[in-house]
């Protein structure tokens, strides 16, 4: 089940939905137990590819290379340039890069009018409930310590 809150924009003064995570962010070890149990790897052999999946991705990323993982999507490094713009292509150079982002984009299945059939990674049946509404889920939207990022609150961003 995921949840939402209700939040009202500042620049337009409209309410939207937003959806917020709870509860402590799920560990390697988690990860790699869940591997384990829907393959035939031990849980140390999952926990040692977890822990270095990272390192993997930026050492291809990092020789500008996208990296396709079937089922889960592409990740690919983009550059991050100052607010100086200059006013030719021939001024432009690599000390206007400060810094660099990962970007992820999901894997997708398409039909044969391109139309995306099922996308990686999101279930077709995710359950929105509204946060702290008849919530049954184990630790309770209702319940007074829902979570979050391990210090009792929500995160509405786990990477923020």
């Amino acid at each position: 089940m995921m949840f939402y809150k209700k939040n009202q924009q500042k620049i337009n003064g409209l309410w939207y939905p937003k959806s917020i995570t709870w509860g402590k962010a799920i560990t390697t070890d988690q990860v790699a137990d869940q591997l384990a149990y829907l393959s035939t790897t031990t849980r140390g052999d999952a926990y040692a590819i977890v822990k270095n999946l990272g390192k993997v991705l930026s050492l291809y990323m990092a020789q500008g290379r996208t990296v396709k993982i079937d089922g889960v999507g592409t990740f690919y490094y983009t550059a991050a340039a100052n607010k100086k713009g200059v006013q030719t292509a021939k001024e432009v150079s690599a000390s206007q890069i400060v810094g660099v982002r990962v970007r992820f984009i999901p894997e997708v299945e398409r039909d044969v009018n391109s139309k995306v059939v099922t996308r990686s990674m999101v279930d077709n049946n995710i359950c929105w409930e509204e946060w702290g509404k008849n919530s049954t889920n184990s630790g309770g939207a209702n319940s007074d310590n829902p979570g979050g990022s391990g210090e009792g609150g929500l995160d509405e961003n786990p990477l923020g």
